[in-house]
């Protein structure tokens, strides 16, 4: 266990084992709290409105979400602090901090499509340490403390055996700004769909990385990422065995925005086929 880096990130800070428990079993009510005002929702959205980007949304049912996961964690944790997708930092202190996604997968629920989630991760600085992950239509809670491993529910996890690309089945997403970025996975994404046995597009970062942590998929990568949407998933797969970086096999940042997550057969090739990919122009796809 010693050599993940969300178990160094936790010693560095000095969290005991008794600390990272006690923390845990909070990350994984918050989610579940989260989950259920999700469900409570789900298909009956009263506002629906754009962030920034085309295509970035946010609904009542996050904003809702994320205050009542707060007040959870205010009052549990009065000393650690916040960062959250739709209000930012409060009392956020660099040492220790919640990271929320209340609703992960806005779009999909938007739509009426069953993946999204709510993502609840503590960090340190830019290193996760703990998380937890509820997708509560499939009424799955994925979670991963050091010392303890990763977990479904209460069943164990661990990345998949595969050790071949080409017997592989990845997932991956798209950034925001895909529309007026020339580097938007596009490219990527058609050159891993001929070399693996496919790669699915689910629309929802913390619900991929469950899915790799759980084995069901052998890897995952993107960019254009917030902290929010990898602090959950980010130790969850570590702890499930597996490996987290970036493109360039730096050791993983949350604040770099990309992520290259795998299990520990297709590692290396995944990277080198990654960084043989040139990006398509905008008028590769008629825009």
């Amino acid at each position: 266990m010693t050599s993940f880096k969300c178990v160094q990130a936790s010693n560095k800070i000095g969290l005991d084992q008794e600390t990272l428990d006690n923390l845990s079993v909070i990350s994984r009510k918050a989610a579940l709290i989260g989950g259920k005002v999700l469900m409570k929702y789900y298909q009956d959205i009263t506002t629906v409105k754009n962030k920034g980007s085309e295509g970035d949304l946010v609904t009542n049912v996050d904003i809702e979400a994320e205050n009542i996961i707060k007040e959870y964690l205010n009052k549990e944790t009065p000393k650690i602090g916040i960062l959250a997708e739709e209000s930012g930092s409060s009392g956020y202190i660099d040492n220790l901090a919640w990271c929320i996604d209340p609703l992960d997968g806005t779009t999909n629920f938007a739509h009426g499509y069953p993946f999204f989630a709510t993502s609840i991760g503590l960090i340190s600085n830019n290193s996760p340490i703990l998380g937890a992950i509820y997708i509560p239509y499939l009424k799955e809670l994925y979670w991963g403390t050091p010392g303890k491993g990763s977990f479904c529910n209460n069943k164990k996890i661990s990345v998949s055996k595969t050790i071949i690309l080409k017997e592989s089945l990845l997932v991956t997403g798209f950034s925001y700004d895909r529309r007026i970025n020339n580097n938007n996975n596009y490219a990527e994404f058609c050159w891993l769909t001929h070399r693996t046995r496919g790669v699915r597009r689910d629309g929802a970062a913390s619900v991929d990385l469950a899915l790799l942590a759980a084995g069901k998929v052998d890897g995952y990568w993107e960019h254009g990422l917030q902290k929010w949407d990898l602090a959950a998933g980010a130790p969850i797969v570590e702890l499930a065995g597996g490996f987290i970086s970036h493109y360039n096999s730096d050791e993983f940042d949350l604040s770099k925005g990309s992520i290259v997550a795998t299990n520990k057969g297709i590692r290396n090739e995944l990277i080198e086929e990654l960084n043989k990919v040139t990006p398509l122009s905008q008028k590769s796809y008629g825009v």
